[in-house]
């Protein structure tokens, strides 16, 4: 029997043991395998219980599965299971071992935003139906603690000693981390002095679920850096988290009611504004055939040295346009002049942002509102100066575009964004700046702005805390400066003096900084692209194309795989929305064929 330990049991190992059960019917053995996480099995870290049942996914429950569809191209077997709400649907009836849960799931409707914790049980009953499944030749242990390091024994085997004072010996080591803390930068680090030295309150870079804000004082006056899902997060810990209240004064409109120990929260960012909403409406037409132009063959014809702004992102930009205009084509027809089929015929052979193509849209879309606008949607205040209340009247605005389907060609964009995400994953062939600046830098900000927001009624709620004057607004291209014993932070739509500051983003993935021991030990594998006497550090972990880490020297580790946020396949969700062909499945199954090719030699 052969050894294969995983370090992490969140969401990434179970889709990976999922896998490697599709595929051992061709690769017969008997395997003993070891997950090592201190956090439940299936959920891991960020999607455990224990974590404040206020927080909520920003996914709808229809839209998250852990198992493969006939989208996936892989080549393993497919193997159908539940989405969320498929499976909330299966144990309605009998309820679950928690009453809370329970009336969340009989309350739950396809469009509904899970709690957290409610994905959590998901997760868990996923790994444990994966388990169950295996044939009587696989053992699966589970460590509830830390992997320390991975060392080559003398014999090749890998050595894991554990920080409960066990040591596991593997045939292979496969490290499944999720989202990692990471050590303060030097720049955090003299901010967090400067707030000691003048009794304020500083909070570097974390994940909200885990942040400590319990320092942060009634009535105080803080300066929240960073307007995305990790402040939306900390805005509900700091205002119902502290007993405030939500009421519906009218249909869509809420009133908060403070309990009286909320800080006031001063919110600004570089583009000033919230993530766009979430849409809770569904397609009017067909799903978009995608990928149309964006096409794996395209992806990989892209020459060594290609720059992503000037040569990939208008191949993108056409892609989502046409996902855009395929729904309001389609699904609006009173609102263009012109058939779908003629449009499609004459948008596909023109280059994005030509002149013809430029003409092409006029014609056939009257309405300039109609019109995709990459650039205004990228950096809305870009060039204004706008006010608070105008800045309250554009994140209304998006509440009322992502919530009635006359603006679904939003959603077609959406589709469109998905399938450029997963077909990135296949570029190579960037030069070393453009990647880490436009690819792993821009693109994802612009990805995560456009299609990674928060349900509606966060946004909702962020307005009712703006009228109880809780949270106000400092708008875009936010400046901060420890300077007279306070923190002073101004932007385009107000400044402040306050006395706390928190970083509200997550932290910077980084192998060498990374809060893990185990990758902080592992000298020499981060990413580092050169170009010419030009370097340029990822913080991303090397893996081949297979998932084995690649080592100092250059070459894949015969007994080390990597998969996760952390590595070099770039930020893949481990969970997707059904019937996209999601990345994670591809690669876990690749991945897990690799390994059990490997265990079986």
């Amino acid at each position: 029997m052969t050894t294969l330990v995983f370090v992490g049991a969140g969401p990434r190992a179970t889709g990976l043991l999922e896998r490697i059960a599709a595929n051992l019917p061709e690769f017969p053995q008997a395997l003993d395998i070891h997950l090592v996480d201190p956090h439940p099995p299936g959920a891991g870290r960020v999607w455990r219980h224990a974590q404040s049942p206020l927080l909520r996914m920003n996914s709808m429950a229809e839209d998250v599965t852990m198992f493969t569809d006939d989208s996936v191209v892989c080549e393993g077997p497919i193997r159908p299971g539940p989405s969320l709400y498929e499976w909330a649907e299966q144990v309605r009836a009998g309820g679950l071992d928690d009453s809370v849960l329970t009336e969340q799931v009989r309350a739950l409707r396809g469009n509904s935003f899970p709690t957290r914790q409610l994905q959590s049980r998901y997760l868990e009953w996923v790994f444990d139906t994966v388990v169950k499944q295996l044939p009587d030749t696989v053992t699966v242990t589970v460590h509830p603690t830390t992997a320390l390091t991975v060392s080559d024994g003398p014999d090749g085997r890998q050595l894991v000693p554990l920080a409960d004072g066990e040591t596991l010996v593997a045939d292979l080591v496969v490290i499944t981390l999720g989202h990692l803390d990471s050590d303060p930068l030097p720049a955090h680090q003299e901010l967090a002095k400067y707030a000691a030295d003048n009794d304020l309150r500083y909070l570097p870079p974390q994940y909200a679920a885990d942040t400590d804000v319990s320092g942060l004082r009634p009535g105080e006056h803080v300066v929240m850096r960073g307007f995305g899902l990790s402040f939306i997060d900390l805005m509900v810990l700091l205002t119902e988290g502290r007993g405030g209240r939500f009421t519906e004064q009218s249909p869509g409109v809420l009133h908060y009611e403070p309990s009286g120990r909320e800080p006031v929260l001063h919110v600004g960012s570089r583009r000033g504004v919230p993530y766009h909403s979430k849409t809770n409406y569904r397609l009017l037409a067909d799903r978009p055939p995608l990928p149309r132009f964006f096409t794996p063959e395209v992806v990989d014809a892209f020459p060594a040295g290609s720059d992503f702004r000037a040569d990939v992102w208008p191949l993108l930009a056409k892609e989502i346009a046409w996902a855009y205009y395929h729904e309001l084509f389609n699904g609006h027809p009173t609102r263009v002049r012109m058939d779908w089929t003629d449009f499609d015929r004459w948008y596909a052979p023109l280059p994005w942002g030509s002149p013809t193509l430029d003409s092409l849209i006029r014609r056939a879309v009257p309405s300039a509102d109609d019109r995709i606008d990459f650039e205004a949607l990228d950096r809305p205040l870009l060039g204004r100066t706008v006010t608070e209340g105008q800045l309250r009247e554009h994140i209304a605005a998006d509440i009322a575009r992502r919530t009635d389907d006359r603006f679904s060609a939003d959603l077609g964009a959406f589709f469109g964004l998905l399938s450029c995400y997963g077909q990135l994953q296949r570029l190579k062939s960037l030069r070393p700046a453009s990647q880490v600046r436009d690819l792993d830098g821009w693109w994802r900000g612009f990805f995560s702005f456009m299609a990674s927001g928060p349900p509606d009624d966060r946004l909702r709620q962020l307005l009712a805390l703006h009228d109880a004057g809780i949270v106000r607004f400092l708008g875009a291209d936010l400046r901060v400066e420890a300077a007279d014993g306070v923190f002073r932070a101004a932007g385009g739509s107000g400044s402040v003096a306050a006395t706390a500051l928190v970083e509200a983003y997550q932290p910077a993935t980084s192998v060498r900084t990374s809060g893990s021991a185990l990758l902080r030990a592992l000298d020499g594998v981060e990413e580092i692209l050169v170009d010419g006497t030009d370097s340029f550090p990822t913080g991303l972990l090397r893996i081949a194309p297979d998932g084995r880490m690649i080592t100092p020297a250059g070459r894949p580790h015969p007994r080390r795989y990597g998969l996760g946020h952390y590595s070099t396949e770039r930020a893949v969700a481990a969970f997707a929305r059904p019937r996209t062909n999601a990345p994670a499945f591809r690669q876990n199954d690749a991945t897990a064929r690799a390994l059990l090719a490997a265990l079986a030699v």
